[in-house]
């Protein structure tokens, strides 16, 4: 018999073989991943109810075949522990390995830092980030000596500026170190918009992008149903109106994180899902495209010398961010990104790293 033949590429039919390279753009001084192995690890650091909720979704989801978790707090790790361990005849096989000491986080594939200061009432945002700051040292240079292959993926808030001061503590390519951004925001944001709609979430192509909180940036232009674009059915109407309304919905999905913190206390089921759906991405090297917080210096606008980290939509692989939407933005939507990563940039001029 001879050799299959190899189904044809779109290059093969006439299509632009460089199309790839005008929707999506390289980080700057990006560098390929180490060579995927079929043993997983994950470690998390950090096991309040964010770090365990993470954990619970990564096991149910089957994602790695062993996971450290790290704290500060022996009794709660070893009990968290211990409670996951008992679980196991429910559970892929996983090997969950839980200490103070950052030698059990060796050779790990992804490391996700969920650990960090709460706000004290009264304290300035900058004084919680140097509070923070102080923590990330005593955190990311220990995984980086472990694990000089891993991917970093932040989730503490403030996310963005943590991001940063992550990669800065790292020594790693931007590439490698990216930031949970907006992940959820859009995740929010597509629920509103399919509930509204009555449509599976997974049918509402929507991103909200910028700073993770108050000042993100929802992608109006770019919504899309079915395949269908949501702004061309709103046109029937004035056009303030329909801004309003867009705004409406942007601070509802703002507002919504507070809403369950004012309920239960806290957030965790979502993040859960949103940062093992990365994890996912990442360790799978499955291209797919999320709103995450990256090096964002050279896009949209955003100065060259500005290294901010803010979230765009960008193509998630095992070696990180493997490239970034070209996105068309509205000369409105670019100005709010351009303010946003000035506001960060200021800020982080201040912190002493």
């Amino acid at each position: 018999m001879g050799e299959m033949k190899k189904a044809s590429s779109l290059a093969d039919l006439g299509a632009d073989a460089d199309i790839g390279k005008k929707i999506f753009k390289k980080i700057h001084h990006a560098v390929p991943g180490t060579p995927t192995k079929r043993h997983t690890k994950i470690t998390i650091v950090g096991v309040g109810n964010v770090g365990m909720a993470i954990a619970q979704t990564i096991l149910t989801q089957d994602i790695a075949e062993e996971l450290a978790l790290v704290d500060t707090n022996s009794d709660k790790l070893q009990g968290e522990q211990l409670d996951l361990q008992h679980a196991a005849a429910f559970l892929p096989r996983v090997q969950i390995r839980a200490d103070t000491d950052y030698a059990i986080t060796a050779q790990s594939n992804l490391c996700i830092i969920t650990a960090g200061a709460r706000q004290n009432p009264g304290e300035s945002r900058l004084d919680l980030l140097q509070r923070n700051l102080n923590i990330f040292r005593s955190i990311v240079p220990k995984l980086v000596e472990k694990s000089p292959g891993c991917l970093l993926l932040v989730v503490s808030n403030p996310v963005d500026v943590l991001t940063y001061i992550t990669w800065k503590l790292s020594g790693f390519p931007p590439n490698r170190v990216i930031g949970s951004g907006t992940n959820l925001d859009s995740s929010r944001f597509r629920f509103m918009l399919a509930d509204y709609l009555d449509v599976n979430a997974q049918d509402v192509q929507a991103y909200m992008v910028g700073e993770h909180g108050d000042s993100s940036v929802a992608l109006w232009s770019s919504i899309s149903v079915g395949g269908v674009p949501i702004l061309s059915f709103v046109t029937n109407k004035s056009e303030e109106f329909e801004q309003q309304v867009l705004e409406n919905i942007r601070k509802k999905v703002v507002h919504s994180a507070y809403e369950v913190i004012r309920l239960k206390g806290y957030t965790s089921w979502a993040v859960g899902y949103s940062v093992a759906n990365l994890a996912r991405s990442l360790l799978r090297d499955q291209r797919k495209i999320h709103p995450v917080s990256l090096l964002s210096k050279g896009f949209y606008g955003i100065g060259d010398e500005v290294e901010v980290f803010l979230s765009l939509p960008a193509m998630l692989g095992r070696s990180g961010v493997l490239s970034v939407a070209q996105i068309t933005l509205t000369d409105e939507e670019k100005k709010r990104l351009q303010n946003s990563a000035k506001t960060l940039w200021e800020i982080q001029q201040q912190l002493n790293i």
